[in-house]
């Protein structure tokens, strides 16, 4: 376990595992509040507390944003313009100066090799009293020249006593100003450096109770830092001591102890669900076409379909009727890329309720993408004797009611909505399966708030089936979709043509508006997609809603161009996709509230205007957006700054590959995994390291490690066990609650 109070630097492997009451009492230290600690008080406790600071542990986990190497004392002589320095010197004059109307308070110090003005502007009169003649400093900060002078201006200084020598050191303060000196995201009204005071201090006080998710042999089988030896190192309290190479042992450790709490958590959750009572849907005897189980009105429905189901697409029919059959309550996300059949997957898993006697319910997150559902299916569920229902904020109050009674009485075998769904009037006679189309469009509680509409005695939970077109890496998804279980649907049809890919100079823009001219005028419609919705003074880009002016009255003046972004009221925005959809509307500009869409079989090109502004995944998501027709279809990347290397290498991903998971993975390479979790998409909390889940090594090995543990103590009721138990409710207080269903 390790890190509590008093441990210090110990064989972890070696040492007994702590008690309950030594955890609950380390985790009450941690609790402490900001404004309690000594030396801080109510006031800076207030600015502290604005940026998220409001506990012991929260400065605990506040880790630097970087570091400074400040170890090596530069000569003066020696200094480089623009290059940040130490300077180990004496102060030989100081006082105030004017700079035209500007006053300034300026020291002169020398190092017997040189001498150089230290600057401050906006200055406090303490400043005075604190510098004397004589005094020996060090001075640190970015080297810079004024006239024929050597200058630092609001450099950091430490007064060294006289006789101390210049060497890491904590100045007395908690924290080192030499050596390997930890530097921290800014805090309103407080100095970098009293920031590290502050922080040194809690450390200093603190740091002992830091306790840990790890047993002790996970610990030590890794090679990982006791706790509260891996938070000093990580705020630099020893200077550099132990090297940088200290500080990353400091870091890897706490990423570790956080990933494995978290799957543990999430194996706990999974535990939860696979205990409650769920439905048996057993499929009939297996038919000849397929070799494997099969419901009978999905046998009639193959043979209705003017197309055989992909490998991938069989292959995921086989879990989720797996699923289905057990007993149990089913919660498995479809991952596929846009195209990839994930419709008629869902589907068919709602033939196999309505076959078994119950209803069965798709929430998707409009109403434009809710009626495709309904169309999509209505002409083969009229074939096949079952009742669809579309149940949109569109009805009528009389079209409302007869819904709700038809939903409630068990009439209609398949509900289809939006939000709609989830209100408090709509009930369900027998809800056995409920399937969520982009469920990252969802909040976490209105899927769970789907998930309670079962029958009136509640004696069981409805199976959950979740799609999403958004590839998530396969090493990510394990744990952005912890307690679910996955499929991957990595295959697309046959006959699917994948979309020409092209990057786009700014001088070659009349070009790319050539390619838009020729497909519309061959019958396609296009996309002209835009990242902001109106103009910034803040950023130097083109926005939706002056572009479409511009381009309707100057550039495409023979076409319909039509507008949509998010700013728009739901009603209006569906107006402007029925109106693309129907052909009325040739060029939609658009920010990316298109990102997830209707089918426009007729889109056959798509610009992306400032393609370097988007991550790999957005840009995959927009481009699937064409080429869902029979014609072959173009998506233009116009980048403003393809001169930058890491621009023109992660655009000429999209030239390269259409592979969304593939695409996924380079995104998390370059960007990191912050738009891939989130509690609005999947239920995860927010880590206390951000940087966690970009470490997808510690990530599996992590699993692994919670994977064993859980097997050897299910329950968490071992003596290490009931310590992890401890630590996990109170390190993810709040944060842990996951969705049921996603």
């Amino acid at each position: 376990q390790g890190g509590l109070e008093g441990q210090g630097r110990t064989d972890l492997a070696g040492q007994p595992p702590p008690s309950l009451v030594e955890v609950r009492n380390s985790l009450a230290r941690l609790s402490t509040p900001i404004e309690c600690v000594r030396g801080i008080g109510p006031k800076l406790g207030a600015r502290l507390r604005k940026k998220g600071l409001s506990t012991v542990e929260d400065v605990l986990y506040f880790l630097p944003i970087r570091y400074e190497d400040r170890s090596r004392m530069a000569r003066i002589r020696e200094l480089e313009p623009g290059a940040p320095a130490s300077v180990l010197c004496e102060v030989l004059a100081l006082g105030e100066a004017r700079y035209g109307r500007r006053k300034v308070f300026e020291i002169a110090v020398g190092d017997g090799t040189g001498i150089m003005r230290l600057k401050w502007f906006n200055y406090r009169a303490s400043y005075m009293k604190r510098y004397r003649q004589g005094q020996r400093l060090v001075a640190y900060g970015p080297v810079s020249v004024f006239g024929a002078s050597k200058e630092m201006v609001h450099p950091d200084i430490e007064v060294l006593d006289a006789g101390e020598p210049a060497g890491p050191s904590r100045g007395g303060e908690g924290a080192p100003s030499q050596g390997l000196v930890p530097v921290y995201s800014q805090v309103e009204n407080i100095h970098a450096r009293t920031l590290r005071r502050i922080i040194g201090g809690v450390v200093s006080e603190y740091a002992g109770a830091f306790v840990g998710g790890l047993p002790a042999g996970v610990a030590a089988r890794r090679g990982l830092m006791a706790p509260a030896d891996a938070v000093r190192a990580v705020h630099c309290l020893d200077g550099l001591a132990d090297g940088p190479g200290a500080v990353d042992a400091a870091r890897k450790s706490l990423v570790f102890d956080e990933l494995f709490l978290l799957e543990v958590g999430l194996a706990m959750k999974r535990q939860r669900a696979r205990s409650e009572p769920g439905i048996s849907m057993a499929p009939s005897a297996p038919p000849a076409s397929s070799g494997r189980g099969a419901w009978g009105l999905e046998e009639r429905l193959r043979g209705l379909l003017p197309f055989r189901l992909t490998g991938a697409q069989e292959r995921v029919l086989v879990e989720i009727k797996a699923d289905m059959a057990s007993g149990r309550p089913m919660n498995r996300l479809i991952q596929g890329d846009v195209g990839s059949g994930k419709t008629i997957v869902s589907f068919i898993a709602a033939l196999g309720a309505v076959e078994a006697g119950y209803q069965a319910a798709i929430m998707a997150p409009t109403e434009i993408l809710a009626e495709q559902h309904y169309l999509g299916v209505h002409r083969y569920a009229e074939a096949l004797g079952i009742r669809p229902l579309l149940l949109t904020g569109r009805l009528t109050a009389a079209e409302r009611r007869s819904a709700l009674k038809e939903a409630a009485g068990g009439e209609a075998d398949l509900v289809i909505g939006t939000h709609a769904l989830i209100q408090k009037d709509v009930e369900f006679k027998k809800l056995g399966l409920v399937i969520i189309d982009e469920q990252h469009r969802f909040g976490v509680a209105q899927r769970a708030t789907l998930r309670t509409k079962v029958a009136s005695d509640g004696s069981v939970s409805p199976d959950v089936l979740i799609m999403t077109a958004t590839p998530i890496p396969r090493t990510l998804s394990m744990t952005v979709f912890g307690d679910l279980d996955v499929s991957i649907i990595d295959e697309l049809p046959p006959g699917r043509h994948p979309v020409a890919t092209r990057i786009v100079r700014e001088k070659d823009r009349a070009r790319a508006y050539d390619v838009i001219r020729r497909e519309v005028r061959a019958g396609g419609q296009a996309y002209i997609v835009y990242p902001l919705v109106e103009e910034s003074e803040e950023l130097s880009l083109k926005d939706a809603t002056n572009m479409k002016e511009h381009l309707a009255a100057e550039v495409f003046t023979d076409f319909r161009v039509g507008l949509l972004h998010g700013r728009m009221k739901s009603s209006e925005k569906e107006a402007v996709m029925r109106s693309f959809k129907d052909g009325e509307v040739d060029i939609l500009v658009a920010t990316t509230v298109i990102e997830v869409g209707v089918d426009v079989p007729a889109a056959t090109v798509m610009l992306v205007e400032h393609a370097e502004r988007f991550g790999l995944a957005q840009l995959h998501q927009l481009r699937g957006r064409v080429g869902r027709g029979s014609r072959p279809a173009t998506c233009l990347l116009l980048a403003q700054w393809t001169r930058s290397e890491d621009t023109y290498r992660r655009l000429r991903v999209m030239e390269t590959t259409h592979d969304g998971f593939r695409i996924a993975e380079e995104d998390l390479k370059i960007r990191g995994p912050g738009d891939f979790i989130g509690t609005r998409q999947s239920g995860l909390p927010d880590f206390r390291l951000s940087f966690a889940l970009a470490d997808l090594a510690a990530l599996k090995a992590a699993r692994e490690e919670a994977a064993r543990f859980m097997e050897a103590d299910p329950g968490l009721t071992g003596p290490e066990g009931v310590c992890v138990r401890e630590v996990l409710k109170a390190r993810w207080a709040g944060r842990l609650e996951l969705a049921e269903v996603g």
